[in-house]
């Protein structure tokens, strides 16, 4: 039986990238942008995947700045949202999957995109530790969310404006109670160090945490340990 999560996703794909744009006033772009220059510079591997990776925007930015890899796949459990990347300027093979179980041997990837899927994930711990299995020792997981919010900004941001103004413009372009699972989603979620935590405790290193916006989302860098000889990361 399909999950209600993955349900509501299917049914807002074909608007789903506009209003991304619209609702961070295209600074979603920027973010993606960012997260990709930043991987350019630490020179990572050829095998990419585009994990909860939706409409492959994430994807396509990647390949705009690093180049084609070798390897690419776009992977999400929603068919709708796979669907939507049908004509996106990347070469990544569409794969439906589950983020928690992926049809994927050890280390088969280089860098992993997270673009605002961790927390649609039943446990962020869980989709950490697979993430963790399939990329190569030393491989990068670049993680780009909306964390629980903790300064006093982003606590009114997410808990007075939020929730008046996203489910209404959600409702007039496509599903209000998409929307409103958006913004509670969020509250519902980490707080970025709990995350970085977590992350360190089911095989990745840090690198950086860089917030956007004042702190709406995070772009989040990390690398998969080595593991020891004879041991586990």
């Amino acid at each position: 039986m399909k999950s209600p999560v993955r349900k509501m996703f299917d049914e807002i794909a074909n608007r789903y990238d506009f209003l991304n744009h619209a609702l961070s006033g295209c600074q979603d772009i920027l973010w993606r942008r960012n997260c990709c220059r930043e991987l350019k510079r630490v020179k990572p591997g050829k095998r990419l995947l585009d994990l909860c990776g939706g409409t492959g925007d994430f994807a396509a930015t990647y390949e705009k700045f690093n180049g084609k890899p070798d390897v690419a796949v776009l992977g999400d459990f929603s068919y709708g949202m796979l669907k939507g990347a049908a004509g996106k300027k990347t070469s990544a093979v569409p794969v439906q999957l589950d983020a928690m179980k992926m049809p994927f041997a050890d280390g088969s990837f280089d860098v992993i995109l997270n673009g605002f899927g961790m927390r649609n994930l039943p446990n962020a711990e869980g989709g950490l530790r697979e993430s963790a299995r399939v990329l190569s020792e030393g491989g990068y997981l670049q993680v780009l969310e909306f964390f629980s919010p903790r300064n006093v900004f982003n606590k009114f941001f997410y808990k007075r404006l939020a929730p008046l103004f996203i489910p209404v413009l959600g409702a007039f372009f496509s599903k209000r109670d998409a929307y409103e699972y958006l913004v509670n989603s969020i509250i519902r979620f980490l707080p970025v160090a709990d995350f970085v935590a977590l992350a360190e405790n089911n095989g990745f290193e840090l690198v950086h945490v860089k917030p956007c916006f004042f702190g709406v989302a995070y772009r989040v860098l990390l690398r998969r340990k080595s593991v020891p000889a004879g041991g586990e990361a």
